[in-house]
């Protein structure tokens, strides 16, 4: 009789203290811890524990590409010497099977025939400082001193470019005028000859395609190495169909 109540109480004392272990247990490693804590039950049990459990990682998102910082040097606006253009030659000869032999794109690339050589010389440095990116022009551009960058700039502005196949359309309103009611100075107050913005390339005879795919690329953000957002301000305010007007025209129009 006395052993059975011995044991009677040998095993209320152990469930008694079974339950207080598994009450302390919860408390410390899964209450205390706090349901808002991040992670799953096993991660905050962990934490309470102080031992790193395993995480499970939230992805995050590519970094956006940092905006151009190029400060165009004088030397590069003045005409390039013969041994310049001489080593900017044979430096063009791997860019010739996109932008052609002489500078004329056959694969809606764009034309560097003629461009002017400061466009040349920022949009090479952008690519290598990844505020522009195209997986070949990177790694091109990669591989050249600022000194290769120079040459080839002043080599494919000496260049002629040949005129277009067909003639001119007739000049959108954006490119003469722009649109004062969407806050959209006219093309040719950048792009325009005369009135040429330093930095602004050159749209003449450029690939209808190439001119479209960019204004695109600008109004999706996709690009955005333009100083202080211009084109990204402005391609954000046309339509598609007015891109694809203004390309047309620039597209057609004689050197």
């Amino acid at each position: 009789m006395g052993g059975e109540t011995s044991r009677g109480i040998y095993l209320a004392a152990t469930l008694i203290i079974a339950g207080v272990g598994s009450f302390a247990f919860g408390m410390g490693f899964y209450v205390l811890p706090g349901e808002g804590t991040p992670g799953t039950a096993w991660q905050r049990m962990c934490r309470a524990a102080g031992v790193a459990g395993p995480s499970r990682s939230t992805p995050q998102p590519p970094a956006a590409p940092e905006l151009t910082t190029v400060v165009v040097p004088h030397a590069v606006f003045s005409a390039g010497t013969a041994e310049q253009i001489g080593h900017g030659a044979t430096l063009a000869l791997r860019c010739a099977v996109c932008h052609g032999a002489q500078g004329m794109s056959r694969a809606d690339a764009p034309n560097l025939a003629a461009q002017y050589p400061d466009v040349i010389y920022k949009q090479l440095l952008d690519y290598q400082r990844g505020a522009r990116s195209n997986p070949v022009m990177t790694a091109m551009a990669a591989s050249l001193s600022t000194e290769n960058v120079v040459d080839l700039a002043h080599y494919y502005a000496s260049l002629r470019r040949e005129p277009p196949e067909h003639g001119p359309a007739d000049a959108p309103a954006l490119v003469r005028v722009g649109d004062p009611m969407r806050n959209i100075a006219p093309c040719a107050s950048c792009h325009g000859a005369a009135d040429r913005k330093k930095g602004a390339p050159s749209l003449v005879g450029e690939p209808a395609a190439y001119v479209t795919a960019q204004l695109a690329d600008f109004a999706s953000g996709a690009r955005r190495n333009d100083a202080n957002a211009v084109m990204r301000s402005v391609a954000r305010g046309v339509s598609a169909a007015e891109r694809g007007a203004v390309a047309n025209y620039y597209a057609g129009l004689p050197p």
